[in-house]
Protein backbone atom coordinates (compact mmCIF):
# COMPACT_ATOMS: atom_id res chain seq x y z
CA UNK A 1 0.00 0.00 0.00
CA UNK A 2 1.38 3.82 -1.53
CA UNK A 3 2.08 5.19 2.33
CA UNK A 4 3.90 8.69 0.86
CA UNK A 5 2.72 11.28 -2.17
CA UNK A 6 5.77 11.59 -4.39
CA UNK A 7 5.38 14.84 -5.28
CA UNK A 8 4.69 16.40 -1.58
CA UNK A 9 7.90 14.25 -0.52
CA UNK A 10 9.35 16.68 -3.34
CA UNK A 11 7.66 19.75 -1.87
CA UNK A 12 8.92 18.94 1.50
CA UNK A 13 12.32 18.49 0.66
CA UNK A 14 12.60 22.03 -0.81
CA UNK A 15 11.48 23.48 2.50
CA UNK A 16 15.75 22.72 3.64
CA UNK A 17 15.77 24.24 7.21
CA UNK A 18 19.42 22.74 8.26
CA UNK A 19 17.90 21.30 11.69
CA UNK A 20 14.59 20.09 11.18
CA UNK A 21 13.26 16.75 9.91
CA UNK A 22 9.98 16.93 8.36
CA UNK A 23 8.09 13.83 7.15
CA UNK A 24 4.10 12.71 5.79
CA UNK A 25 2.23 9.42 5.77
CA UNK A 26 -0.89 9.01 3.57
CA UNK A 27 -3.48 8.31 6.05
CA UNK A 28 -3.95 4.40 6.27
CA UNK A 29 -6.38 1.66 7.41
CA UNK A 30 -4.43 0.22 10.46
CA UNK A 31 -2.66 3.34 11.08
CA UNK A 32 -4.95 3.53 14.60
CA UNK A 33 -3.22 0.23 15.47
CA UNK A 34 0.08 2.17 16.07
CA UNK A 35 -0.63 3.97 19.27
CA UNK A 36 1.51 3.16 21.54
CA UNK A 37 0.20 2.12 24.90
CA UNK A 38 1.52 5.96 26.26
CA UNK A 39 -0.10 7.69 23.48
CA UNK A 40 -3.68 5.34 23.36
CA UNK A 41 -5.60 5.83 26.25
CA UNK A 42 -5.83 9.97 25.82
CA UNK A 43 -7.08 9.30 22.41
CA UNK A 44 -9.10 5.84 23.96
CA UNK A 45 -12.39 7.99 23.33
CA UNK A 46 -11.67 9.75 20.14
CA UNK A 47 -13.70 8.61 16.92
CA UNK A 48 -11.15 5.82 14.64
CA UNK A 49 -10.57 8.45 12.07
CA UNK A 50 -9.34 10.57 14.89
CA UNK A 51 -7.27 7.33 16.51
CA UNK A 52 -6.33 6.50 13.00
CA UNK A 53 -4.81 10.25 12.34
CA UNK A 54 -3.11 10.52 15.00
CA UNK A 55 -1.32 6.94 15.10
CA UNK A 56 0.06 7.94 11.21
CA UNK A 57 1.46 11.43 12.58
CA UNK A 58 3.09 9.29 15.42
CA UNK A 59 4.49 6.64 12.57
CA UNK A 60 6.22 9.57 11.01
CA UNK A 61 7.12 11.31 14.14
CA UNK A 62 9.15 7.71 14.84
CA UNK A 63 10.46 7.85 11.77
CA UNK A 64 11.58 11.27 11.96
CA UNK A 65 13.11 10.67 15.93
CA UNK A 66 14.97 7.27 15.62
CA UNK A 67 18.17 8.98 13.73
CA UNK A 68 18.27 11.25 16.45
CA UNK A 69 18.87 8.23 19.00
CA UNK A 70 15.21 8.31 19.89
CA UNK A 71 14.01 4.89 18.16
CA UNK A 72 9.93 3.75 18.71
CA UNK A 73 9.54 6.45 20.82
CA UNK A 74 6.38 7.48 22.50
CA UNK A 75 4.91 10.63 21.57
CA UNK A 76 1.85 10.96 24.24
CA UNK A 77 -0.77 13.61 23.91
CA UNK A 78 -0.88 15.72 26.89
CA UNK A 79 -4.16 17.42 28.14
CA UNK A 80 -3.29 20.51 26.50
CA UNK A 81 -3.62 18.31 23.08
CA UNK A 82 -0.38 18.73 22.49
CA UNK A 83 2.41 16.22 22.00
CA UNK A 84 4.54 15.41 24.55
CA UNK A 85 8.22 15.01 23.05
CA UNK A 86 10.98 13.54 24.68
CA UNK A 87 13.78 15.60 26.69
CA UNK A 88 15.59 17.52 24.29
CA UNK A 89 13.36 17.47 21.04
CA UNK A 90 10.95 20.10 20.10
CA UNK A 91 8.42 19.20 17.50
CA UNK A 92 4.90 19.25 15.87
CA UNK A 93 2.55 17.51 14.95
CA UNK A 94 -0.71 17.58 11.98
CA UNK A 95 -3.18 16.06 9.98
CA UNK A 96 -6.03 16.56 7.65
CA UNK A 97 -8.39 13.88 6.48
CA UNK A 98 -5.61 12.41 4.06
CA UNK A 99 -2.35 13.18 4.88
CA UNK A 100 -0.50 13.11 8.86
CA UNK A 101 2.65 15.13 9.04
CA UNK A 102 5.23 15.92 11.49
CA UNK A 103 8.24 17.98 12.73
CA UNK A 104 10.92 17.81 14.87
CA UNK A 105 14.46 19.20 16.02
CA UNK A 106 16.35 19.54 18.71
CA UNK A 107 16.24 21.79 21.64
CA UNK A 108 19.61 22.78 21.57
CA UNK A 109 19.07 24.36 17.90
CA UNK A 110 15.50 25.30 18.02
CA UNK A 111 12.89 26.89 20.95
CA UNK A 112 9.72 26.31 19.46
CA UNK A 113 8.31 24.69 16.75
CA UNK A 114 5.06 24.51 15.05
CA UNK A 115 3.53 22.48 11.76
CA UNK A 116 0.36 22.62 9.83
CA UNK A 117 -1.03 20.35 6.63
CA UNK A 118 -3.46 21.81 5.20
CA UNK A 119 -5.47 20.48 1.56
CA UNK A 120 -4.30 22.84 -1.53
CA UNK A 121 -7.77 24.07 -2.04
CA UNK A 122 -8.52 28.10 -1.66
CA UNK A 123 -10.19 28.80 1.87
CA UNK A 124 -13.68 29.73 1.69
CA UNK A 125 -14.24 33.69 1.58
CA UNK A 126 -16.14 33.87 4.58
CA UNK A 127 -13.16 32.67 6.37
CA UNK A 128 -10.64 35.23 4.85
CA UNK A 129 -11.67 37.92 7.06
CA UNK A 130 -11.65 36.07 10.25
CA UNK A 131 -7.95 34.64 9.49
CA UNK A 132 -6.58 37.47 7.60
CA UNK A 133 -5.76 40.74 9.36
CA UNK A 134 -6.43 44.05 7.10
CA UNK A 135 -2.50 44.59 6.58
CA UNK A 136 -2.41 40.85 5.02
CA UNK A 137 -5.17 40.95 3.00
CA UNK A 138 -4.00 44.15 1.69
CA UNK A 139 -0.75 42.39 0.39
CA UNK A 140 -2.46 39.29 -0.71
CA UNK A 141 -2.04 38.68 -5.20
CA UNK A 142 -4.43 36.71 -6.92
CA UNK A 143 -2.97 33.42 -6.04
CA UNK A 144 -6.30 31.23 -4.94
CA UNK A 145 -4.29 29.54 -2.46
CA UNK A 146 -3.10 32.24 -0.36
CA UNK A 147 -5.84 32.27 2.34
CA UNK A 148 -5.36 28.77 2.73
CA UNK A 149 -1.68 29.60 3.56
CA UNK A 150 -2.32 32.24 5.80
CA UNK A 151 -4.51 29.97 7.62
CA UNK A 152 -1.92 27.26 7.85
CA UNK A 153 0.89 29.23 8.80
CA UNK A 154 -1.40 30.94 11.77
CA UNK A 155 -2.49 27.36 12.92
CA UNK A 156 1.59 26.66 12.91
CA UNK A 157 2.59 29.80 14.70
CA UNK A 158 0.42 29.02 17.38
CA UNK A 159 1.41 25.36 17.77
CA UNK A 160 5.01 26.69 18.00
CA UNK A 161 4.21 29.63 20.77
CA UNK A 162 1.54 27.62 22.81
CA UNK A 163 4.34 25.48 24.72
CA UNK A 164 6.03 28.51 25.42
CA UNK A 165 2.99 31.51 26.13
CA UNK A 166 0.23 29.54 27.16
CA UNK A 167 -1.30 32.22 25.55
CA UNK A 168 -4.72 31.12 23.41
CA UNK A 169 -4.72 33.63 19.59
CA UNK A 170 -7.17 34.57 17.55
CA UNK A 171 -5.81 34.84 14.25
CA UNK A 172 -5.60 38.63 14.08
CA UNK A 173 -3.24 38.07 16.70
CA UNK A 174 -0.65 36.81 14.35
CA UNK A 175 0.81 39.37 11.82
CA UNK A 176 2.17 37.09 9.11
CA UNK A 177 4.49 38.42 6.39
CA UNK A 178 4.55 35.42 3.43
CA UNK A 179 7.34 37.54 1.22
CA UNK A 180 9.29 38.13 4.08
CA UNK A 181 8.65 34.24 5.42
CA UNK A 182 8.13 35.77 9.17
CA UNK A 183 5.08 36.03 11.91
CA UNK A 184 4.92 38.32 14.79
CA UNK A 185 2.50 37.77 17.75
CA UNK A 186 1.25 40.01 19.70
CA UNK A 187 3.36 39.38 22.58
CA UNK A 188 5.87 40.47 20.49
CA UNK A 189 7.45 37.19 19.30
CA UNK A 190 9.41 36.65 16.07
CA UNK A 191 9.05 33.49 14.07
CA UNK A 192 10.37 32.23 11.07
CA UNK A 193 7.91 30.46 8.26
CA UNK A 194 8.78 28.21 5.50
CA UNK A 195 6.53 26.75 3.29
CA UNK A 196 5.54 24.59 0.40
CA UNK A 197 2.73 23.56 -2.10
CA UNK A 198 1.88 20.28 -3.58
CA UNK A 199 -1.37 18.37 -3.36
CA UNK A 200 -1.09 19.96 0.12
CA UNK A 201 -0.02 23.26 1.90
CA UNK A 202 2.39 22.60 4.42
CA UNK A 203 3.38 25.24 6.49
CA UNK A 204 6.64 25.43 9.27
CA UNK A 205 6.91 28.02 11.85
CA UNK A 206 9.95 28.06 14.36
CA UNK A 207 12.44 29.75 17.06
CA UNK A 208 16.03 29.30 16.18
CA UNK A 209 18.26 28.92 19.41
CA UNK A 210 20.45 32.50 19.68
CA UNK A 211 23.55 32.02 17.69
Amino acid sequence: MKVTDSSLEAAIGSIGVPGLAVGHRLISPGDEHALMPEEAPALAASVLKVRRASGAARIVARQLLAPLGFAQCAVPKAASGAPIWPAGVVGSLSHDPRVAVAAVGMRRDFVALGVDVEPAEPLPSDLLDIVATPLERSRLVDDPYDGRLLFAVKEAVYKAVHPLDQMFLEHHDVQVDLAERRAVVRNGRVLALRFCFSTHLIALAFIAQPS
